[in-house]
């Protein structure tokens, strides 16, 4: 069995981080996207993995190399555009041959193995395997129509939902998809949906099977979905010090400090993950809080918010909270006359005062 794992697209809906950042390359827990689900791949023993990458630009191929960090051997194969996940099947078919694989999108997150869903594609002898997961917003998702056991149709982002479920980015297949992607056409749209090509191997009484993911399972296609997910990942972790922490700081619950961070007069309370080489000044740190390497947190309060490398948040007397602030960001207290708000911000950012 072979993997596939989805690393193109254009982020639009995580604009301004994704003008210059791969958004399967943003951190989560200060690790990127990308490599969770190449540990998930790992972990099930498979060893030859596509990455599908856009044509333009070679980052992700940068920051991901060959593969051997996770004991697996990696194949990229650029897409010239974003023309949908079937179309990402349909480019993938010298790769995967005639061998059965798992397609994985690289910008979701599951917690559990996924070893299970590999078990029930091969004891149910089936041609296509998708996981389900129930969700509060199913019409931005392939949505299921199920009969007792059977899945009966599939349709991508339904106005009247026939199920509560959406079908997670986590499928498995035999080579049959490649007859599905083959012969459909591209929606109206311009992209050939995987929807489709499921209805497809439906029409043509190919053995679809299912399960419901139980655990929790994201799609970090929006802000909000990227911090929900940083959450949870943080709900995990183990506390671990490898910096400093001086004795008029109080540090509570899991925390984790990179190598050459400091915590100075300051309150962190876990979860919270600090990266190398960053100090926190006479600072409030509060749960659930990813920050990257090099920063610097002075005089200030977050609480909530992934912070990237290199950010400064300097005498800032308003807690930030619920934020996603980029590589190299400042956010800094007003100086001079008149007192008022100056903005620096790229296109389709989000400011909310209070």
């Amino acid at each position: 069995m072979k993997a596939l794992i989805t690393a193109g697209g254009k982020g639009t809906r995580l604009r301004p981080l994704t003008n210059t950042q791969n958004k399967h390359l943003l951190p989560i827990a200060n690790k990127p996207i990308l490599h969770y689900a190449l540990e998930k791949i790992a972990a099930t023993g498979i060893n030859k993995v596509g990455i599908i990458t856009n044509r333009e630009g070679d980052e992700v191929k940068q920051a991901i190399g060959t593969g051997e960090k996770w004991g697996v051997e990696i194949t990229y194969i650029p897409q010239e555009a974003p023309l949908g996940l079937a179309h990402v099947i349909k480019i993938s078919q010298d790769f995967i041959a005639a061998e059965d694989f798992i397609f994985y999108l690289g910008d979701n997150m599951i917690v559990g193995d996924l070893k299970k869903f590999i078990d029930e594609f091969k004891n149910q002898n089936s041609n296509c395997h998708l996981t389900l997961a129930r969700v509060k917003d199913p019409e931005r998702f392939g949505v299921p129509e199920i009969v007792g056991d059977r899945i009966i149709s599939i349709e991508e982002k339904p106005r009247s939902p026939k199920s509560e479920f959406a079908v997670a980015g986590i499928y498995l297949y035999d080579s049959n998809i490649f007859d599905a992607v083959n012969n459909i056409i591209p929606s109206k749209r311009g992209e050939l949906e995987i929807s489709d090509a499921h209805q497809y191997l439906i029409d043509h009484k190919k053995q679809i099977s299912f399960s419901e993911i139980t655990g929790w399972w994201k799609d970090t296609g929006k802000p909000q979905d990227i911090l929900e997910a940083n959450r949870l990942v943080l709900e995990h972790i183990e506390g671990r010090t490898n910096g400093s922490v001086d004795t008029q700081s109080v540090v509570t619950g899991h925390v984790q400090t990179g190598k050459g961070s400091s915590i100075i007069n300051s309150t962190v309370r876990g979860p919270v993950i600090i990266g190398k080489n960053t100090v926190i000044k006479n600072s409030y740190v509060g749960p659930f809080t990813s920050i990257g390497d090099e920063c610097q947190i002075r005089n200030s309060e977050v609480e909530f918010s992934i912070v990237l490398n290199q950010c400064e948040i300097l005498d800032v007397h308003m807690r930030i909270e619920d934020s996603l602030l980029g590589f190299a960001t400042r956010v800094v207290n007003a100086s001079g006359r008149p007192r008022t708000n100056r903005f620096m911000i790229g296109d389709q950012s989000l400011i909310e005062i209070c």
